[in-house]
């Protein structure tokens, strides 16, 4: 996938706090343990940015933080990140996320907030004591508690029951969390929900809070589906796949959310979703952009459930809008998708240590704040022993030892797939890995079967990017989707293992000067985000197809030559795939359809 760039990642830096613009507290006297200091960061008349550092300056470990202050009158926190904010009158506490609470010897942590007024804050204390060096208290948040058991589960309720947390101080109550939102908060360990749906998908879990106030981590989450309800007419899971990618960066330039899957009427067509992408470091996998992924606060309008995100819930951005997703239409899977194009480098490290990579992953998908929104996980390694944007000497065999090690680590009862190289030629991409061995790990092959030909190609000649099958003249043998699907199963991957893959997209050239392919270019036609690229929604408007070739079809208007898929070519490319007997499609990726979701519309249809 060439074009798969971070191109709006600079977006998120704008919408963090200035930490470059932080101004120093005055000296805090010498610590014994532990310390906060405050800095006001902006200041606009009539609000400001507050920032506290808190930092561990003794020689043990500090698993927990609480800071409280007094503001004068008039002045407030509006909205903070990084901690869970709280108040009583003028008075204010800040306590850890679940996540940023240990501190070693020597480490900081900073948490930062909005507020009203011009006052500054007095008072200070960290975890009952003194915010300039004193001995912190130790007293400990409390421990996760078990995971929720569901019981009684009617057409409209369910009952839950959990194993206790632990607190050095005691248990105060729990919250029982819904779909990440706080629904109940009890001093026991059980809890009835009612007043829900039939035949409902629900995700329940619990959070402690000690006697001190302080709440721990989340347990983990049990997934509840009431019982009764008809038949929506959603796909069956026996159905053939109806795969999307959506982009993580896609919330930023494109403005393209979770919520677009809904009014387009996507998301009741689709049965997998690939979140793209995590990023490989190091070996390991990891979250990229974190406020995208997790932070980012929607408001009702653009919320699937049509809430607003709270300062203080435990999940926000698009990991929480693919619950709110899941519990809207309890068919979808979403699949952890790492790597990628540009993300692919990455993958020759991980293959040193399969074991350890797989580790690292299945941390990433099953952490408690999202366990519940991912099914699986998805590896976009495009170019394993072969070169790409990076050229890459791990082996014929280091593919498949990552397969087998992310189903030894990830088990039966999770989805593992990966998006593959349609390099059909002789001694191509195909031929340098171990693709047939590394099937028997997955569930199937997302098969990159586009970005075949384009202005990447600058002079040209001009030819489909997808084309399906082979045609006089194509620029390349062995590149098209029959080459690619015939190869693969040759090495023995089960057909049904395979899925065809669809471009919402078009590659162009311009300076062209015949209709028909194979005419030479000048170089790349310009496009909305990268020349040589644009969408399909933009192109049938903008350049409407005059011909086919290869069961896709291209458009030629002024001196720009594109080719693209539309609703016929999917319908000509479904056919095709169900008499290959293919497990289903997959498409790169939703933004680039039409507002009424016309092309995700042509492959479901194609595939019944």
């Amino acid at each position: 996938m060439r074009f798969r760039h971070r191109a709006a990642a600079g977006f998120a830096t704008l919408l963090l706090p200035f930490a470059g613009m932080v101004g120093l507290a005055s000296p805090a006297q010498a610590a014994t343990e532990a310390t906060a200091t405050y800095a006001k960061t902006q200041d606009w008349g009539s609000g400001f940015e507050g920032k506290w550092t808190v930092k561990n300056t003794g020689t043990t470990t500090i698993t927990s933080w609480k800071v409280e202050w007094d503001f004068p009158s008039g002045t407030s926190v509006t909205s903070g990140w990084d901690a869970d904010f709280s108040s009583s009158g003028n008075h204010w506490t800040a306590k850890n996320k679940s996540w940023n609470g240990t501190l070693a010897p020597g480490a900081s942590v900073s948490f930062g907030f909005n507020g009203s007024g011009s006052g500054s804050p007095s008072n200070c204390k960290l975890n009952g004591g003194s915010c300039d060096g004193g001995t912190v208290p130790g007293d400990e948040a409390p421990s996760a508690p078990g995971t929720p058991t569901a019981s009684n589960i009617t057409d409209t309720s369910v009952k839950l029951t959990w194993s206790a947390a632990t607190d050095d101080n005691g248990i105060k109550n729990y919250d029982v969390l819904r779909d990440g939102a706080k629904v109940a908060t009890v001093t026991g360990t059980s809890y009835t929900d009612s007043g829900l749906t039939a035949g409902t998908d629900y995700s329940y879990a619990v959070q402690a809070r000690d006697t001190a106030d302080q709440t721990g981590p989340v347990s983990g989450a049990v997934a509840v589906r009431t019982t009764g309800g008809d038949d929506d007419g959603d796909p069956d899971p026996g159905d053939k796949v109806n795969l999307g990618y959506f982009t993580e960066w896609g919330v930023y330039g494109r403005n393209y959310h979770v919520k677009n899957l809904v009014t387009s009427g996507s998301a009741s067509k689709i049965t997998h979703i690939n979140y793209a992408f995590g990023n490989v470091k190091n070996g390991q996998c990891t979250v990229d952009d974190t406020y995208a992924a997790y932070d980012k606060a929607y408001t009702a309008d653009q919320s699937v459930s049509g809430q607003a995100d709270t300062w203080d819930q435990p999940l926000r951005g698009n990991f929480n809008q693919l619950r709110q997703l899941k519990a809207k239409y309890p068919h979808i899977k979403v699949l952890y998708s790492f790597g990628g194009w540009t993300y692919s480098g990455g993958f020759g490290q991980a293959a040193q240590n399969a074991a350890a990579f797989a580790k690292s992953c299945k941390a990433v998908v099953e952490d408690p704040r999202w366990a519940d929104v991912f099914d699986g996980i998805d590896i976009d390694w495009e170019y394993p022993n072969a070169c790409g944007l990076t050229c890459d000497t791990s082996g014929p065999a280091a593919f498949k030892n990552l397969a087998q090690a992310l189903r030894a680590e990830f088990g039966k009862d999770y989805l593992v797939t990966a998006a593959i190289t349609a390099d059909g030629s002789n001694g191509g991409k195909i031929d340098a890995a171990d693709y047939g061995g590394a099937s028997q790990y997955l569930d199937w092959y997302n098969v990159m079967t586009y970005d075949y030909f384009g202005s990447f190609n600058k002079t040209g000649p001009t030819a489909p990017h997808s084309p399906l099958t082979s045609y006089n003249g194509i620029p390349q043998e062995g590149f098209n989707s029959a080459a690619a699907i015939a190869k693969l199963k040759a090495k023995g991957v089960p057909a049904g293992k395979l899925l065809l893959g669809i471009g919402f997209y078009g590659r162009g050239w311009t300076g062209v000067t015949q209709a028909a392919p194979g005419g030479s270019a000048t170089g790349a036609a310009p496009g909305t985000y990268e020349a040589g690229i644009e969408d399909y929604k933009i192109l049938k408007n903008s350049c409407p197809a005059t011909g086919t070739i290869a069961g896709t079809a291209y458009a030629y208007c002024g001196n720009n030559w594109w080719s693209y898929d539309t609703p016929a070519t999917i319908a000509g490319k479904m056919s095709w795939a169900k008499n290959q007997g293919l497990g289903g499609a997959f498409f790169w990726e939703f933004s680039g359809d039409t507002s009424n979701g016309e092309l995700v519309s042509a492959i479901s249809n194609g595939l019944k």
